[in-house]
C-alpha cells in the first residue's frame, strides 16, 4: 500500500467518524441543520433515500427496528456498501474481483433494485 492510499484511507475513516458523531449527536427529525428531501418537497413522493438520515441516527443509537422503519433499503444495503468499499481498497491486489463488482449485470441489478424500492415504497407507503 502506498502512502497516498494510506492517507486516503485515514481521511475517509476520519470523515465517516465525523459524520457518525454529527448524526449521533443531532436528530435529523427535529434539527434544521440537516437538509430535507428536495424530491419529496417537489413531488410529494419518497425517493429511494428518504428517511436515510433518520435511519442513520436511529442505527447509531442502536435502534435497528426504528432505522428499518425509516429506510429499510438503506439498512439492507449497508453490507453491500461495505463490500464495495473493500473492493475499492483492494482493487490492485485483487483486480479480477474489483472488475467483477463493476460488471454490467451487477450494476444493472443494483439499479433495478433501487428503482424497485422506489416504486414499492410509494405504492405501499413504506
Amino acid at each position: 500500500m502506498t502512502w497516498k492510499r494510506i492517507l486516503l484511507a485515514v481521511i475517509v475513516v476520519g470523515v465517516v467518524a465525523a459524520m457518525a458523531v454529527v448524526y449521533y449527536s443531532n436528530d435529523p427529525s427535529s434539527d434544521t441543520f440537516f437538509p430535507r428531501c428536495a424530491w419529496l418537497g417537489l413531488t410529494g413522493t419518497k425517493c429511494p433515500g428518504c428517511g436515510s438520515q433518520r435511519a442513520m441516527h436511529a442505527l447509531l443509537h442502536g435502534d435497528i427496528a426504528g432505522a428499518w422503519r425509516y429506510n429499510a433499503f438503506m439498512i439492507a444495503v449497508l453490507p453491500v456498501i461495505a463490500f464495495y468499499a473493500v473492493a475499492e481498497f483492494t482493487r490492485k491486489r485483487f483486480p479480477r474481483f474489483y472488475m467483477a463488482t463493476g460488471h454490467p449485470v451487477v450494476v444493472t441489478l443494483i439499479l433495478l433494485s433501487i428503482v424497485l424500492w422506489w416504486v414499492l415504497r410509494n405504492v405501499f407507503d413504506w
